[in-house]
């Protein structure tokens, strides 16, 4: 993964440069939208089963491109990632990623059911999951909407679709 100039000026090409491999989206989206900001937690809950090797290394060039900062907590404790602004501006292209991958790919209906319900709240809905992202990674109060929160609809519709599938 590079993280200086491009190779052309495209800035499509320029974004891929950050993101290398699938390995580095689905890091992004654990924390994303699990909230696993540690290695270890990272590594035991990939639906993937990524490897530790390559978890390393994703973090590692994650952190080099400015999409998370490491806090090392010190000695003898773990080190916490956490999205950077950049990262959280993804949240409309996962969304539209997400919305892609439902109408074109197989899965299960509770891998589905986040991706349809963040879709269909559109950029309302992606602008208030910012917000409590900017709250939990940068220490950015989030507004009082009056409504449930982002990760409530997500986590909510996720819990419905586990009870209908067991």
């Amino acid at each position: 993964m590079t993280t200086g100039e491009p190779r052309s000026g495209c800035a499509i090409n320029a974004a891929v440069e950050v993101f290398g491999d699938r390995w580095s989206l689905i890091v992004l989206r654990d924390i994303m939208f699990g909230d696993r900001r540690h290695f270890r937690t990272l590594e035991r809950e990939s639906e993937e089963g990524i490897a530790s090797n390559i978890l390393a290394r994703r973090l590692h060039d994650l952190v080099e491109a400015r999409l998370l900062t490491r806090e090392d907590a010190g000695a003898g404790r773990r080190a916490a990632y956490s999205l950077t602004e950049p990262a959280i501006q993804l949240v409309p292209v996962l969304a539209e990623l997400g919305w892609w991958g439902l109408r074109h790919r197989p899965t299960t209906e509770p891998l589905r059911v986040r991706a349809r319900v963040l879709y269909e709240g559109g950029p309302q809905l992606w602008e208030d999951f910012m917000a409590e992202l900017r709250e939990r990674h940068l220490a950015v109060p989030a507004p009082d909407t009056g409504r449930p929160t982002a990760g409530e609809q997500l986590r909510a519709a996720y819990d419905r679709a586990i009870a209908r599938s067991e």
